[in-house]
């Protein structure tokens, strides 16, 4: 063999030792290489898996903290809606007090309103007394509308009817007019007669003192036996001639006609009334002195009282006092 024929022999396995060397080498650098990056890796996955703990520590501390926040929260809403229980339940309480409070003051004042309603309608019924039963309308009315109330419209409607009713009635002063007759009646023993028998009596005795002893009596005996028989002229236009127990009579029987009249204008009979003022006048016109000025102002007010009518048809407030009755019946069976 030659020289020649054995260096490449001997070039092939140098050539696959440098190839096997490179290879490794490449090789050894290429695991390096990966090593060194699987270190950077787990680095950097270790320092991520620290930072996720981080996290993780927080987010369980927060968590916590959030518990006891919730547990806390809970027990405040606990407390909260005891609380908001026991207001309920103490308003409720309340709001039962008010209706009972209510109810009661309304039923007062419903009893206050029908005793003054029923006594207004005694004194209109029988008395005839209007102004004091439209005033008792007009308080209750004031009170229901002080009060305020829907419930009361009813009531308050009534009234308000009753009181235009009483409102359309002719004008009528009775008090007035009772105190008229009474000053006519105190004035009776101050009118004058139309023939005072007193200055006869006088000139007689006049006469008779001067006269002796036996004309005296003479004079009385004749003067007793006058008087047991009186002849009077009838139809004669004179007044007549009134001894003094007579004129004592007539203006007691005066007296009593004008108190009838006064009782009559309280009674609301006007008949009655009507009579007595005429016989009152008649009386004035035929024994006492007409042209005296106590005669002329009694007649004048005589007939001033019989222009006046007493005699209209007297409503009633039954309507109002109906209704108030009605409205506490109701409320009496109202469940409480």
């Amino acid at each position: 063999m030659t020289e020649d024929q054995a260096k490449p022999r001997t070039r092939a396995p140098l050539l696959l030792l440098i190839a096997i060397a490179l290879a490794a080498a490449l090789a050894t650098l290429y695991w390096l290489d990966a090593r060194s990056r699987i270190g950077a890796t787990q680095e950097e996955l270790a320092r991520r898996l620290r930072d996720i703990e981080n996290d993780a520590r927080e987010a369980r501390s927060i968590a916590r903290q959030s518990q006891e926040g919730v547990r806390e929260a809970q027990v405040k809403v606990a407390q909260l809606e005891a609380r908001l229980a026991e207001s309920q339940s103490q308003q409720l309480a309340l709001e039962a007090l008010y209706q009972e409070l209510s109810r009661n003051r309304d039923e007062w004042q419903l009893a206050e309103i029908e005793q003054v309603l029923a006594i207004a309608s005694q004194q209109l019924q029988l008395a005839g007394n209007v102004r004091a039963a439209l005033l008792a309308l007009q308080l209750a009315e004031a009170r229901l509308a002080k009060a305020d109330r829907p419930q009361f419209l009813p009531v308050r409607r009534a009234l308000a009817r009753d009181i235009e009713r009483l409102k359309a009635l002719p004008v009528l002063d009775i008090a007035a007019m009772s105190s008229r007759i009474d000053s006519l009646v105190a004035g009776v023993d101050a009118l004058p007669l139309a023939f005072e028998e007193k200055s006869v009596v006088v000139k007689n005795e006049t006469k008779d003192s001067e006269r002796g002893f036996w004309s005296r009596l003479g004079s009385e005996v004749w003067s007793e036996v006058r008087q047991l028989v009186v002849v009077r002229q009838v139809g004669s236009n004179e007044p007549p001639l009134l001894p003094p127990p007579q004129a004592y009579f007539l203006r007691e029987n005066l007296r009593l006609r004008l108190l009838n009249a006064r009782l009559s204008l309280l009674a609301r009979d006007e008949a009655g009334y009507r009579e007595d003022l005429r016989a009152a006048q008649a009386w004035i016109g035929r024994y006492f002195d007409g042209r005296s000025q106590q005669a002329a102002d009694a007649l004048a007010q005589l007939k001033q009282l019989s222009a006046t009518s007493i005699s209209f048809e007297m409503p009633t407030i039954s309507e109002s006092l109906d209704t108030v009755r009605g409205f506490k019946s109701r409320r009496t069976r109202a469940p409480g």
